[in-house]
């Protein structure tokens, strides 16, 4: 019997403009982050669950812009003056929340960038409101940003993450395999992150790879509801 090797060569997103897959529930967010030469006051918050695309589109528009990426709770360790002097993308910004240095630090950095004549993009998975800052300041100047929200992925948009997910790992699946996790997996690109991962566990020495009765598994394993599934 043959069987499949598996070598430990890690995924590598692609995360280009190309590999950028647009339907109705991104298409709005691309296109706000495209025109970022005119956002209002400099800036803009991308807001959507965790595994939407935001980092994606992130890359996107620093790529575009010439910016940089941080965390935003690095701000606080990092060089504000420095990171201020170009565009700039700060992600999960609500974790910085009671975090005083890093609120302030961030206060400052926002500052800095559009007074350089720079935009700043800032990420989230909840709109500023939901953020809880304790710094007043910091919480009006991001309450007067403009948001730009990604929608949960329909059909379309879902199968196209599944299909990169599985190419950034070198994965050929089965046909059908994608048409059925599409059917009875969670509407989260989260969710795909994680059955795609454990696919690729779980194929190791499979003859076949990763085929619908495998993914089917997977779906069981990862305790995601089921309901009604039949082969």
């Amino acid at each position: 019997m043959s069987l499949q090797l598996k070598f430990d060569i890690p995924a590598r997103p692609a995360l280009g403009r190309g590999d950028f897959y647009v339907t109705h529930s991104n298409a709005v967010a691309l296109g706000l982050v495209d025109t970022w030469p005119n956002w209002p006051n400099g800036k803009l918050v991308l807001v959507g669950p965790r595994g939407s695309g935001k980092t994606h589109l992130a890359h996107v528009w620093c790529t575009e812009s010439g910016g940089q990426m941080v965390s935003a709770l690095d701000i606080a360790g990092g060089d504000v003056p420095t990171l201020a002097d170009q565009p700039i993308c700060v992600e999960d910004v609500e974790q910085i929340a009671g975090h005083d240095a890093a609120e302030r630090a961030l206060f400052h950095l926002h500052n800095l960038v559009l007074a350089n004549g720079h935009s700043i993009l800032l990420t989230a998975t909840r709109p500023p409101s939901a953020w809880g800052l304790n710094l007043p300041d910091l919480a009006s100047r991001m309450s007067g940003t403009t948001v730009a929200k990604m929608a949960l992925p329909d059909d379309i948009l879902l199968s196209a993450v599944l299909a990169k997910l599985f190419a950034d790992r070198q994965i050929v699946p089965m046909a059908d395999v994608i048409p059925y996790l599409v059917r009875w997996m969670p509407r989260s690109f989260e969710a795909a992150g994680q059955v795609v991962a454990h696919l690729d566990t779980e194929a190791l020495g499979t003859p076949k790879g990763v085929t619908r009765t495998l993914a089917r598994s997977a779906l069981a394993d990862l305790e995601f509801p089921e309901e009604n599934a039949s082969d």
